[in-house]
């Protein structure tokens, strides 16, 4: 394929990830009537079933069973699985409570905890105009604790243990739907013995409300797995500083859902908080893009002959 063409496929298949999960709120309201740890478990086993069935069809077992045998993986792996399944919860708590727009700051916050955990963990190094970025967002979310009834940790919940999830995900020598799956595999004995002690004991969801409702819980696995499957195939063709301009758009799906569709309350304090974050990812992402343009800029200039 031309690499134009490989370009806009890699810019739809982002769109479609990042629309996919900004748009997962609408999901997760219409279960809303199951509790979030039985809706977390039913997300575990038909992700895994589906992850099963992908892994299968494009014939990637030999490279997982290679993962498996080497013990700091495992590990890894245990830590990442623990640092998802709190954040899957989180989210769908947060959804089932109203609190949508914190999820959407936590997820505008995510992208520079990501950053202060590359430069913690990693090495990384930011400029002072990115540190500049990083202290905007914090002053943000300090306003929010300050000004409202309540410290925003759900936000906060969002952002770290994403954000720690990602660190350990790179770390970890597996693709996107490779490692999920390993995820959920280690996650699935627990969330099926706990769906199957919930039927025998007359509290499951599962045929309690109709076909629509099983259908739905269902559905769980392909809303978790396929905006997964999109991104991998976006990073597969885009460099990664592209794909991460595509990422605000779940956030931005997530906020205008809270404020236009389910009437959450945004004060002052909110508007305030929401324009410090705005402006440390539009400072982020600009001083980014120019020390980005500044070494291509500079490498092409030293490869040039003489």
């Amino acid at each position: 394929m031309p690499a134009d063409r490989q370009t806009l496929a890699g810019c739809l298949f982002a769109v479609a990830a990042y629309l996919f999960w900004g748009a997962a709120p609408l999901y997760f309201k219409a279960v809303a009537g199951v509790a979030p740890e039985q809706i977390l478990a039913h997300r575990i086993v038909w992700s895994l079933l589906l992850l099963v069935l992908l892994v299968t069809l494009t014939r990637r077992w030999h490279g997982l069973g290679g993962s498996l045998a080497q013990r700091r993986t495992l590990l890894l792996l245990s830590g990442s699985t623990l640092l998802i399944s709190a954040n899957w919860f989180t989210f769908i708590w947060a959804i089932e409570a109203g609190r949508v727009l914190e999820i959407s700051l936590g997820y505008y916050i995510n992208p520079l905890v990501s950053v202060l955990l590359g430069v913690l963990f990693l090495g990384e190094r930011l400029g002072r105009w990115q540190w500049l970025a990083v202290a905007l967002a914090a002053a943000g979310v300090a306003n929010l604790a300050l000004q409202t009834a309540g410290f925003p940790w759900v936000s906060l919940m969002l952002a770290w243990t994403f954000g720690f999830y990602g660190l350990l995900r790179k770390l970890t020598p597996l693709g996107a739907a490779d490692g999920l799956l390993l995820e959920t595999a280690l996650m699935a004995p627990l969330a099926l013995g706990y769906l199957l002690l919930l039927e025998q004991q007359g509290g499951g969801a599962w045929g309690s409300a109709g076909a629509t409702l099983d259908l739905l819980l269902v559905a769980s696995g392909p809303v978790t797995a396929l905006p997964l499957v999109f991104f991998a195939s976006a990073a597969r063709r885009l460099s990664l500083t592209v794909v991460g301009f595509f990422q605000y758009l779940a956030p931005t799906c997530h906020f205008l859902l809270a404020v236009l569709l389910f009437g959450e309350l945004f004060t002052d304090a909110h508007l305030v908080t929401f324009l410090c974050i705005w402006g440390a990812v539009v400072l982020f992402s600009v001083t980014s893009w120019l020390r980005l343009r500044r070494r291509r800029l500079l490498a092409e200039s030293v490869e040039e002959p003489v």
